[in-house]
């Protein structure tokens, strides 16, 4: 493979007097050359297989032989390719872009990858952000979109690396920082899996293939590159992935790389909770979220998100939480698959109504509360432990307290109290709640009191009082409050 600095091509350097000017020229430049790009349609011969300097096989599959389109892919990802090119550096399309455009999908963001450093990245681009220290990437932001712009990455050896600002491994094996810059070789081989390791070349528009990944792709195979177990251990979040890509693309994980994810599972305790906060929306929010539910509890990985929960799952999986949360799932992969908002909250708050209700009995129980002092206490309690295990932001726990209080003032509905429940910025989701309930309890006062207030919902001014009017009155408890005292009874200020 021909590798650009070795023939003498080495980056382009400017002063800082010359800088503005540089880049000025280079914009229109850029500009001028995505255009021309666009309407360009170059063919190569064949598919050629090549050795590279470092015993590495590579597969470079040309234009005429893929489907990837230059239309297809982000105009800022192009301009971003382009400078780069401009700039002296190798710079190409990769990981899951790639991945998706051969299967014919639209990816939701396009990642680059290029042999400058983070710093040169930065002298290129103005509108460039440097981020992270565990991995240093550079964000291009094109106003809502942003680029992600990643230096190869080389091999990590821990017993060479003196410098920790660049590179730190922890005794059980999971990289602090991985911040060793290598060749574009290194860096197939240090990505996750293989059908992520797919690089778009610009210059060429071929597909460049270190590692067997499109014949993964094609078998619809998940591997993992390298040793599973020491991959894992270098960041046990690729357990997590693994399980997604096998059920977003649904393939199957390859047997060497399922094999140590039940052993390894509790390596997930070790990750920051905020982290798996948002791989959890990734799991359960991408349109396959019963599917990926029920691969994460094979793997036993459930369990290491929400220990709340899976301390509660049954033999026969027949609980109501269970049927909930096989419905909540459900219903939110139909409402992605049309295109239509989810909420977390609501997700969320429907998976951990049944072990706060469960708790509140509880603690009313023992502790001879009453129910709806046990009821806000289990609240916390449940928030507090779940918590731990992913960090639920204070908004969406906000909302979800919403939710669950709502259940206890649903049937309460005599005099104004419908209408004002009717106008809780919550009480949709408060009401779906129920209805998941009703479905699943198959209580009758439940199902009753569902189909109620989707009556009331739908019936105009007139046909709600005569519902409430139905319903008949019941006694209200009056709150006796201290009088106030009189103003002759006061004490005198003494200021």
């Amino acid at each position: 493979m021909r590798d650009t600095q070795a023939a003498g091509e080495r980056p382009v350097t400017h002063s800082a007097s010359t800088e503005s000017h540089y880049l000025e020229q280079n914009a229109k430049q850029t500009k001028n050359t995505v255009r021309q790009s666009k309407r360009a349609d170059i063919q190569a011969e064949k598919t050629e297989t090549m050795t590279t300097g470092t015993d590495e096989k590579i597969t470079i599959i040309p234009r005429s032989e893929h489907n990837i389109s230059r239309n297809d892919i982000s105009d800022n990802a192009l301009k971003v390719l382009y400078r780069l090119n401009k700039g002296g550096y190798e710079a190409y399309l990769v990981g899951g872009g790639v991945r998706d455009l051969l299967l014919g999908k639209k990816p939701k963001d396009f990642d680059i990858t290029t042999n400058a450093t983070p710093e040169q990245i930065r002298k290129l681009f103005r509108n460039c952000r440097l981020v992270g220290r565990r991995f240093r990437l550079a964000h291009i932001m094109f106003g809502p979109e942003v680029i992600e712009v990643a230096t190869f990455r080389g091999h990590h050896d821990q017993s060479i690396t003196e410098d920790k600002n660049l590179s730190q491994q922890a005794q059980n094996g999971m990289l602090l920082r991985d911040n060793i810059f290598g060749s574009i070789e290194e860096d197939a081989i240090r990505r996750d899996f293989t059908v992520n390791s797919l690089y778009y070349n610009i210059d060429d528009f071929s597909v460049r293939d270190y590692v067997d990944g499109l014949k993964d792709l094609k078998d619809g195979i998940i591997r993992l590159i390298g040793d599973p177990e020491t991959r894992y251990r270098e960041d046990p979040v690729r357990m997590l992935r693994a399980v997604r890509f096998a059920c977003k693309l649904d393939m199957r994980i390859e047997p060497k790389t399922a094999q140590p994810i039940k052993q390894l599972a509790p390596l997930l305790r070790e990750i920051p909770s905020a982290r798996l906060f948002e791989e959890s929306l990734k799991l359960l929010q991408a349109g396959q979220g019963y599917a990926t539910y029920k691969m994460l509890k094979e793997y036993h990985l459930f369990e290491q998100l929400f220990p709340t929960i899976s301390i509660r799952f049954t033999l026969n999986n027949d609980s109501p939480m269970e049927k909930i949360i096989e419905q909540v799932l459900k219903n939110t992969d139909f409402r992605l698959k049309n295109e239509r908002p989810v909420n977390p909250a609501f997700l969320f708050a429907a998976m951990l109504w049944y072990p706060v209700t469960e708790h509140a009995e509880k603690l009313s129980q023992e502790g001879g509360l009453a129910y709806y002092d046990a009821f806000a206490l289990a609240m916390n309690d449940i928030l507090d432990d779940q918590c731990r295990s992913i960090a639920i932001p204070k908004r969406i726990t906000t909302t979800m307290r919403d939710i669950w209080q709502l259940q206890l003032r649903l049937p309460r509905r005599q005099g104004r109290r419908a209408s004002k429940l009717m106008e809780h910025q919550k009480f949709r989701a408060a009401f779906d709640l129920l209805e998941l309930r009703a479905n699943v309890e198959r209580r009758t006062e439940l199902q009753e009191l569902a189909t109620w207030w989707d009556d009331y919902q739908r019936a105009n001014n007139t046909q709600q009082r005569e519902m409430i009017a139905e319903l008949g009155s019941s006694p209200v408890r009056k709150r006796h409050r201290p009088r106030k005292p009189s103003h002759a009874a006061r004490k005198p200020n003494k200021s």
